[in-house]
This record gives structure tokens, C-alpha cells and sequence, in this order.
């Protein structure tokens, strides 16, 4: 009875038609954290359970909804009217992967900004994301780490206000400061590296700052972040020469994928790249991004790092999508996949039908995948994985639902029972199904009824008020 009892609620949870009173029963679900958790991220939330859950006795709901990248702005600060503790994550904000969640309204960064609790105040300008608007006017703020959450609103601040961030009495200030300007410029460069001993920011000074001959000297001798400083475009020629030999294979990479080296100069370099290597995005291309002839250049490379370094770019020309959509590395193909909103369709088809990675299950997601014509494509295929896109298509024909529903894989059926055209006679026979179970819960041919019903068959009680997710809390 557990594994129906889960499958249910999970698939209520995600149902697009579950009204609010269903919604609101499962907010009372006090053994399954993660199904409130569906239920609170929920895009377009009802207005009456958005009320229900800010106003919630138990916090961890109540939280749920603050760490929402799908809330309302508006409605999750309205947090800051409730327990003092709730500031905390809003504070905080969501974390979405890839995507940056809607700020919150002026007034709520304001109020905590402000806030009596140190801790709130010190996770929001450490920690939290601030509106360069807003973060720009604390540069001449009384409070240290105010001023250092300035700094990453640079842009946004006038000259005069740079320069005494540059000159700040505090330590933390200035480095916050200078991090903004050292590219070019060799005494911030010498003065954060002396700084900078034992941090991990570190690493990027030594990549693109203007170094001095006894500054590069002394880090080569030092190795710390030796392979950063290979990269660094003013390393002198013949610290460049020895660590292009060096012993360490990063090293040696680092110095093959350094800006301004011809083909053969970078072919001459013992290095290699293994498919599975995790390579970070070269500064130097990420800084030409919008340069169509520096991207076009890393394209055609024969260097695989300088590839998916492109891969990454939006301004990647069109005919250099088209190249690297059929690179022989798998990485570049699923980064490209990835970024660019003009990756091809059928690349990421075929990503998603035979690629390994966990990200390539996310590009299904992307707009440019492909619907129309799968079902002609799919409906005979021998992948399971193939047959089930078969429900992406919007030409797909009733009887084409059906079958798949009945597909001897449950996987396939699954994605059917989620299909709004499938019949809801088929769809309540999925219902018994233990493998098809949480799909079926899901899908939006189930009446509000129905709902309830299955709500009352797996014991979630109904709805006298607030119901918490476990011990009532502040």
C-alpha cells in the first residue's frame, strides 16, 4: 500500500488540473516532504493556496514556498510580514539551475536589508542576490560587507564611488574593488596576488591579470594555481616555453589552449583530453563571446577545449552551430545543445535518445525540440525511449495514445497515462497499475472527484484548516 499511496500523491502533487482544494489536502501530508515540496513550487499556484501556505503554522512550508524560483515575487515576500525567522530564506532566494528566479519587489530588499537579525542581513548582501540598483546604493554604507555587496553592482556606480571602494579603509573592500579593474593593470595585480594567498579567487587573478616579471617568476616557482597561470596572455615567452614541457599534464594542457598559438604551435604541445574531462570555459573565449571571427577561429580548431569553449557562445555564427552540432566530441555536442538557442532539433533528439550524460534528460525541455512528426517516426520504434516520444506529438492520433498506454514497457505507458487525449476509462485502469500508478494520478482526465477519492483511499484526511507537514513550528 506504500508504493500506491506514494505513487498517488506524487502524481496529484504534479497534476495541472488539481484544483485547490486538492492542493490544500496535500499540504496535510505529514510523512513525505518532498510531496509538499511539489505542490509549493508549483508554477501559477492558486491565489487561495498561496494564502494557505504564507500563513502556514508549520515553517518548513512556509519556507518551501520563499526557496520557489516559481513564486510570485510579490506573494513570497509577503513572508516578511509573518515570523521573523522566515526572512532567512528570503534572503537567501532560490537556487535554480541555470536560470535566475524574478526578483523580489524594492521594498522587501529594503526591509531586509534593514532587518533586526544580523543573520538575515548578512545573507542577503553575502550570500543573497541584490539588484545592481539596489546594491549600488550601499557603497558608503557604515557596514563593511554592505559596501563589499556594492562591488557587484560595478557597473552600475559612478566614478566617484568606485574610486573610494577602490581606496576603502577595509581589506575585503578593496579586493572586492579591485577585482573589477585588475585586468590590465599590474600593481592591482601584484597587490592581489600578496592578498590573495590561500584563496580560491586567487585562480583568476592569476588568468588575466598584467603580471610583472618577478610576480611571474615567483608563482611559477610557487605553483599555486599553476594551470590558471598558464593561461595568463602576459606570462613571459619563456615561462610559457617551460611549462609547455612542464610535468604535470594540466600544466601542459593549460599552455595548448592559451590564446594567440597557431594550430601547429598548439598540436606541438604534449596534452590530451579524454571525453569525461570536465573542462571549465576559457576566459579569453568567454570574453570574445559576441566576436563572431574569434569564435569562428575556435570552431574549426582542432583543440577540443577551444570547441566547447565556443559551444557555450550565443554569438556563435550560424554555419559554426551547424559544424559543431556534428563534432566528433561528445561534450561539444551537448554543450552546444545546451546554451544555444539555435542548436538543432535533431541534435537534440538524438542527445536525448542516445546520450549518457544526466544533463541530456533536461533537453527535452528546450524549445526547440522536436514534436511535430515523431509519432510517424517513433510508433514502430524498438527504443522504448523513442516509442514514448510518440506523446510529444500534437498530431498524434488517439489510437496512437491508446497503444502506447498498452506498451509492454512501463515506462511508455506511463507517458501515455500522463497524455490528455488518452481516454479516462484507460486512464482509471492505469490507476491500478502499480508501475503506472503516479502517472495516471497526473494525469488531467481525472475529475476533481476522483481526486478526492483517491486522496480519501490513501488516508490524506480532509481539509479544517491548516494542516501541517509534521509538529507545528515558528
Amino acid at each position: 500500500m506504500t508504493g500506491r499511496r506514494d505513487g498517488v500523491l506524487e502524481g496529484l502533487a504534479g497534476n495541472p488540473a488539481a484544483p485547490s482544494s486538492v492542493l490544500l489536502r496535500l499540504l496535510g501530508v505529514e510523512d513525505i516532504h518532498h510531496i509538499v515540496r511539489i505542490v509549493v513550487w508549483r508554477k501559477d499556484l492558486p491565489q487561495d493556496v498561496v494564502d494557505a501556505v504564507v500563513t502556514h503554522p508549520d515553517r518548513r512550508i512556509r519556507s518551501l514556498y520563499g526557496e520557489s524560483g516559481h513564486a510570485d515575487p510579490e506573494q513570497r515576500a509577503r513572508l516578511l510580514d509573518g515570523h521573523p525567522g522566515d526572512a532567512f530564506v528570503l534572503a537567501h532566494g532560490p537556487m535554480m539551475y541555470r536560470a535566475a528566479a524574478p526578483p523580489l519587489p524594492d521594498w522587501a530588499y529594503e526591509r531586509l536589508l534593514e532587518h533586526p537579525r544580523e543573520y538575515v542581513r548578512y545573507e542577503l548582501v553575502r550570500f543573497g542576490y541584490l539588484p545592481p540598483h539596489i546594491a549600488a546604493t550601499l557603497a558608503d554604507h557604515e557596514e563593511w560587507s554592505y559596501r563589499v555587496a556594492a562591488c557587484r553592482a560595478w557597473d552600475e556606480l559612478p566614478e566617484a564611488a568606485r574610486r573610494s571602494l577602490l581606496e576603502d579603509a577595509d581589506d575585503d573592500v578593496r579586493t572586492a574593488a579591485a577585482l573589477h579593474v585588475f585586468r590590465g593593470d599590474e600593481e592591482l595585480t601584484t597587490e592581489l596576488v600578496g592578498r590573495l594567498h590561500g584563496d580560491g579567487r586567487l585562480g583568476e587573478v592569476l588568468e588575466s591579470g598584467a603580471l610583472t616579471r618577478e610576480v611571474a617568476e615567483r608563482m611559477v616557482a610557487e605553483r599555486p594555481w599553476i594551470a590558471k597561470l598558464a593561461l595568463n596572455p602576459t606570462l613571459p615567452a619563456d615561462l610559457v616555453a617551460k611549462l609547455a614541457v612542464d610535468d604535470d599534464p594540466s600544466v601542459r594542457l593549460a599552455v595548448s589552449a592559451r590564446p594567440g598559438l597557431t594550430e601547429e604551435e598548439r598540436a606541438a604541445i604534449d596534452h590530451a583530453v579524454d571525453p569525461e574531462d570536465r573542462l571549465a570555459t576559457l576566459r579569453w573565449v568567454w570574453d570574445a563571446r559576441d566576436d563572431p571571427e574569434v569564435l569562428r577561429r575556435c570552431a574549426t580548431s582542432g583543440h577540443v577545449w577551444l570547441r566547447r569553449s565556443a559551444a557555450v557562445c550565443r554569438g556563435l555564427p550560424d554555419d559554426m552551430v551547424e559544424l559543431l552540432s556534428d563534432d566528433e566530441d561528445f561534450a561539444v555536442r551537448l554543450l552546444l545543445a545546451e546554451y544555444h538557442p539555435a542548436a538543432p532539433a535533431e541534435l537534440l533528439l538524438d542527445l536525448w535518445l542516445h546520450g549518457s550524460h544526466r544533463a541530456v534528460g533536461m533537453l527535452i525541455a528546450k524549445p526547440q525540440f522536436p514534436s511535430t512528426g515523431l509519432a510517424a517516426r517513433f510508433n514502430d520504434a524498438a527504443d522504448p525511449r523513442a516509442r514514448a516520444l510518440v506523446v510529444r506529438d500534437p498530431d498524434a492520433t488517439l489510437a496512437q495514445i491508446d497503444r502506447l498506454s498498452r506498451d509492454p514497457v512501463a515506462a511508455v505507458r506511463a507517458e501515455a497515462a500522463r497524455d490528455p487525449r488518452l481516454a479516462p476509462a484507460r486512464v482509471r485502469e492505469l490507476l491500478a497499475e502499480p508501475e503506472t500508478v503516479h502517472a495516471a494520478a497526473a494525469s488531467p482526465r481525472l475529475s476533481a472527484g476522483e481526486m478526492h477519492a483517491l486522496l480519501d483511499e490513501v488516508g490524506v484526511p480532509r481539509q479544517t484548516g491548516h494542516t501541517s507537514a509534521g509538529p507545528s513550528s515558528p
